[in-house]
């Protein structure tokens, strides 16, 4: 195995491959713990919520309060063994949970952010405040992560104008012409409806957001680890980004499997998610202000959208149908 040695290669094989990763099939805690340490770069792990919802038969999703937590301790201590020093540690789950991860993990790593990432369409519950947003916990091993370049954003400008939301005031001139800095609070990670990208009923991670935390917590060639693939978004954001990946599902890998034999669509939208990254405006809002008579000129230059062929040449999955 090319990607990273094992401990035991015969007691594991994987169910899928592809030219930079590699898919396991089954429990988590007995594949990592056949693993080499210190063995990944960028740990993102996205586990079940305990919320008593139905991901087959060999997923419990309604254990005891201290039960739950025992296991991802378990899941924790195994993924702090298997990365490496300056090296990157994710975890996405609710503000209900990640209160004690975090309590857990900062005895392990060093704290980076509690980033929170606004949900939209959630539900109020009687008694509580309305729920708004997931937690993603960001701890990295030793003082500092060995790899920190956080894209840039576009300006939030009005989708009918484009003008910006935002008074800068007298510092327009100030801004940097790749786009403004990302916040510890998210709020432009759409959830994953549209039937043209949603591959499984609940639960799938935005390719918005992996594309995000892979490009400011890794460098090309990194190992880019998820114990819990889901729907496999973090393996497709890692493949298409030119990163090693390995990954684990205990339900079923088929749909991700599924994922990978389909990834045209996800190229395509992933070139569209791209063209709006280290950009002070998008290309729309550079039209729309256009024909509204907005002006640039205060603004010290400013980055062009990249086109669509210039991305597709940079990725290294280019398929033909976006080369026509």
């Amino acid at each position: 195995m090319s990607l990273i040695s094992l401990k035991d290669r015969k007691a594991l094989a994987p169910v899928f491959t592809t030219q930079s990763g590699f898919l396991f099939e089954g429990d988590c805690l007995d594949i990592m713990k056949k693993l080499d340490s210190e063995s990944v770069d960028c740990f993102f792990a996205d586990p079940p919520f305990n919320l008593k919802k139905d991901y087959g038969s060999k997923v419990n999703d309604n254990l005891e309060h201290s039960t739950y937590l025992d296991w991802c301790y378990k899941w924790i201590d195994e993924g702090v063994r298997l990365l490496k020093p300056g090296g990157s540690f994710f975890v996405y789950n609710l503000p209900k949970w990640n209160i004690h991860l975090a309590s857990y993990l900062s005895k392990k790593l060093t704290f980076r952010h509690w980033i929170a990432v606004d949900i939209k369409f959630s539900l109020p519950i009687q008694g509580r405040l309305y729920p708004s947003h997931y937690s993603l916990l960001y701890f990295c091993k030793g003082d500092r992560p060995k790899s920190f370049s956080p894209p840039r954003i576009p300006i939030d400008t009005c989708r009918h104008c484009g003008g910006e939301i935002k008074d800068y005031g007298g510092y327009k001139n100030k801004m940097n012409p790749k786009g403004v800095n990302i916040a510890d609070v998210w709020t432009d990670i759409p959830p994953v409806r549209h039937k043209k990208y949603k591959t499984r009923e609940a639960n799938e991670l935005s390719l918005k957001m992996m594309d995000r935390i892979i490009d400011f917590a890794t460098n090309e060639g990194d190992v880019v680890f998820d114990p819990f693939g889901g729907s496999g978004t973090t393996f497709v954001a890692a493949e298409l980004k030119n990163r090693k990946w390995i990954g684990i599902e205990l339900a079923t890998c088929k749909r991700i499997i599924e994922r990978f034999e389909n990834v045209d669509s996800e190229l395509a939208y992933f070139i569209e998610l791209r063209r709006r990254v280290n950009v002070l405006f998008s290309e729309e809002a550079l039209k729309k202000r256009e024909a509204n008579g907005r002006s640039n000129e205060k603004y010290r230059g400013f980055e062009i959208p990249p086109s669509k062929e210039e991305l597709v040449h940079q990725c290294p999955l280019g398929f033909e149908v976006l080369q026509s």
